[in-house]
């Protein structure tokens, strides 16, 4: 079993398809925990409800020591991949030196990168958009993508109708490439 770890800040839709992908898509997935910034976040109930262990480190006053809290965190759980599903912080470059961590990000990167993909997106007029999956580095949105799937932009569409029809992408890209991404540490640890 490889080991999973979750970081995520809000309602935990996409942590939760990655939860209910367990029994098939993620067989081999042991999700050990789930770390989140905020102490009211909803995902922290749904992994509750999954019976995953939850970790809430608030950001503090010196970012340093938030960081040192996230690595030591992390570093103890020792994950094979950590998956960003909704975190809505940057990580140090030590922190994404040191593990494998990806992200999901609801727009075709590099167009659109950064908190409001949705709405730049509807704001400059583009005909479609999608979602990425992508190694995170210590830029903003800037690492390797490793998977994308588009989306026609409907002209009815409001940045909450987008946002909800690229969360239903997003689900499925993630589970998909978090698959893939453990078959293949599989193979090259087998």
């Amino acid at each position: 079993m490889k080991r999973v770890v979750i970081l995520a800040s809000g309602s935990g839709t996409l942590a939760q398809a990655i939860f209910d992908a367990r029994n098939d898509q993620l067989i081999g997935a042991d999700i050990v925990a789930v770390i989140s910034d905020k102490p009211d976040a909803e995902v922290l109930h749904r992994a509750e409800a999954a019976q995953i262990e939850s970790f809430v480190i608030p950001m503090l006053p010196e970012r340093t020591e938030w960081d040192r809290e996230i690595e030591t965190l992390i570093a103890a759980l020792k994950p094979d991949l950590v998956v960003s599903a909704g975190f809505m912080r940057l990580l140090s470059e030590k922190v994404v030196n040191r593990f494998k961590i990806i992200n999901s990000h609801p727009s075709l990167l590099p167009l659109y990168p950064g908190a409001h993909a949705v709405r730049d997106a509807l704001a400059a007029g583009a005909r479609e958009t999608g979602s990425t999956i992508h190694w995170v580095d210590a830029g903003l949105d800037t690492g390797q993508v490793i998977a994308q799937e588009r989306l026609e932009i409907l002209a009815e569409d409001t940045e909450e109708s987008l946002h909800e029809r690229i969360k239903i992408l997003e689900r499925g890209l993630i589970v998909a490439t978090i698959a893939q991404l453990l078959s293949n540490l599989e193979k090259n640890n087998g």
